[in-house]
C-alpha cells in the first residue's frame, strides 16, 4: 500500500505542471462542464497507459530514437496548431453556462484529449522520466512492482485531473459568456505557443543529427 501511494503522489506532481494537456481540458471544462474537460484527461491518460505498456514491453529504446522522435515533433505540432486555430475560431461558439444543454460530443473532445497527448513532448517525458522509474521499480520488486507503481501513478493524474476540474465547475458557475469565450482565444495562443515550441525542438534534433 505504502508504494501505491508513493507513486500516486509522483503522478499527481507530475500533472501539477501547465501543459498542452491541461489548457485544453480547462477550456473545454470551462466551455462545456466537468464532464468534457474529463473526457480530455481520459483521452491524454489513455495514452498515458499505451506507453506503460509500451516501456513494460521494452519499446522505450524505439521512441527514444531520434528518427522516431524527430516526425513526431512535426506531427505533435500540426495537431496543437489545429486545435489552436479551433480555439480561436470558434471560441465564441459551443458554450454552454451552467445549466444549459450541452450539444457537444464527449467522443471528439476526448479525440482532442488523445491528439494532444500523442506528442514528442509526452513521449520523451514517459520514456526518459517513467521509464527510469519503472524500471527501476521493476528491477528491484519484477512485475508485481511494476503494474502497482504504473497504477499508481495512473491514480495520481486521475486525482489531479479531477481536484482541477471540480475547481473549474465551481468557477464556471459565476463566469459570463464573453469571459469564457477570451478564455477560449487565450487557450489558443497558448496551444499555438506549444506548437511552436515543438517546431523548435524539431529544429534543434535536425541539427544535433545532421
Amino acid at each position: 500500500m505504502d508504494w501505491y501511494l508513493k507513486f500516486i503522489l509522483v503522478g499527481f506532481s507530475i500533472a501539477l505542471p501547465v501543459g498542452a494537456i491541461t489548457v485544453e481540458m480547462t477550456k473545454q471544462g470551462l466551455k462545456n462542464g466537468f464532464f468534457h474537460g474529463w473526457a480530455v484527461g481520459i483521452g491524454g491518460m489513455t495514452i498515458d497507459a499505451l506507453l506503460i505498456i509500451a516501456l513494460y514491453f521494452g519499446f522505450a529504446q524505439i521512441l527514444s530514437l531520434p528518427y522516431v522522435q524527430m516526425p513526431l515533433w512535426i506531427v505533435g505540432a500540426v495537431f496543437l496548431f489545429l486545435l489552436a486555430y479551433d480555439s480561436i475560431k470558434n471560441a465564441d461558439k459551443d458554450i454552454s453556462l451552467a445549466g444549459d444543454k450541452i450539444n457537444r460530443s464527449l467522443l471528439k473532445t476526448y479525440r482532442n484529449g488523445l491528439l494532444v497527448a500523442v506528442s514528442p513532448g509526452n513521449l520523451v517525458f514517459w520514456v526518459t522520466i517513467f521509464g527510469v522509474v519503472l524500471a527501476d521499480s521493476y528491477s528491484q520488486s519484477g512485475q508485481a512492482s511494476f503494474i502497482i507503481s504504473a497504477l499508481g501513478i495512473l491514480t495520481g493524474i486521475l486525482l489531479h485531473d479531477i481536484g482541477l476540474l471540480s475547481i473549474i465547475s465551481i468557477t464556471r458557475k459565476v463566469m459570463s459568456r464573453a469571459m469564457i469565450k477570451w478564455t477560449s482565444v487565450i487557450a489558443g495562443i497558448l496551444l499555438f505557443g506549444f506548437g511552436c515550441y515543438f517546431l523548435y525542438e524539431f529544429y534543434v534534433d535536425v541539427r544535433s543529427v545532421f
